[in-house]
């Protein structure tokens, strides 16, 4: 929760999120909450942007899948069972593919950041941070048991995902938390990041 400066008799910063933050620090207003603990010097990355990474990374994993079953093949199972594997790598790694990068990620112009080390995320990172999609993925991949789960399981944690992007002052989501990565725009420059890491509280401090 943020101070009313309004209600102060004050008017609110102008001007982007990331310099109405460090324009509240500044005048003792209560800091931006955030679910990354030791908060971060990045702000916070555009939401569309990021919502057409991530469905242009799953149309592309779901395209490489598909690509297993144009062929008629006698192991017909065995080819859609690579086609899923195919596709459940592209989603684990991509994020790592050009320093930080993923296909969407390239084309939208953002960039995963290993935040503790201001690096662009790295294969360890991309798996930790795209595990949930990588369930969601599997699970619509195996009929009947695995639509069920997805059902069940996959959409209500996606849901849950893509809360925490829209409602976290950082747009960190659970992937992010494990992972310690944050979604930023690819023009910043890493490891040369705005100093903002004071102006985000952990939940903990709630």
């Amino acid at each position: 929760m943020t101070l009313d400066l309004a209600a102060e008799g004050r008017p609110p910063p102008a001007g982007p999120p990331v310099f109405r933050q460090v324009a509240a620090l500044k005048s003792g207003a209560a800091p931006v909450r955030s679910a990354r603990r030791e908060g971060s010097p990045y702000p916070k990355a555009g939401l569309l942007a990021r919502v057409v990474a991530r469905a242009t990374d799953l149309a592309l994993a779901s395209a490489v899948s598909y690509l297993f079953l144009l062929p008629s093949h006698d192991e017909g199972a065995r080819f859609a069972a690579a086609g899923v594997l195919a596709g459940l790598l592209y989603l684990a790694l991509a994020d790592a593919l050009w320093h930080g990068q993923s296909i969407g990620k390239r084309l939208a112009g953002l960039r995963v950041v290993h935040v503790p080390s201001r690096t662009p995320a790295g294969l360890g990172q991309s798996v930790v941070r795209n595990g949930p999609f990588c369930l969601a993925f599997l699970f619509y991949a195996v009929p009947i048991v695995g639509w069920i789960l997805l059902v069940i399981v996959g959409l209500p944690l996606l849901a849950f995902e893509t809360y925490m992007v829209s409602s976290d002052s950082l747009g960190i989501r659970i992937g992010d938390v494990f992972a310690d990565t944050q979604v930023v725009d690819a023009k910043v420059v890493v490891g040369d990041a705005v100093p903002l890491a004071s102006a985000v509280a952990p939940l903990s401090q709630r």
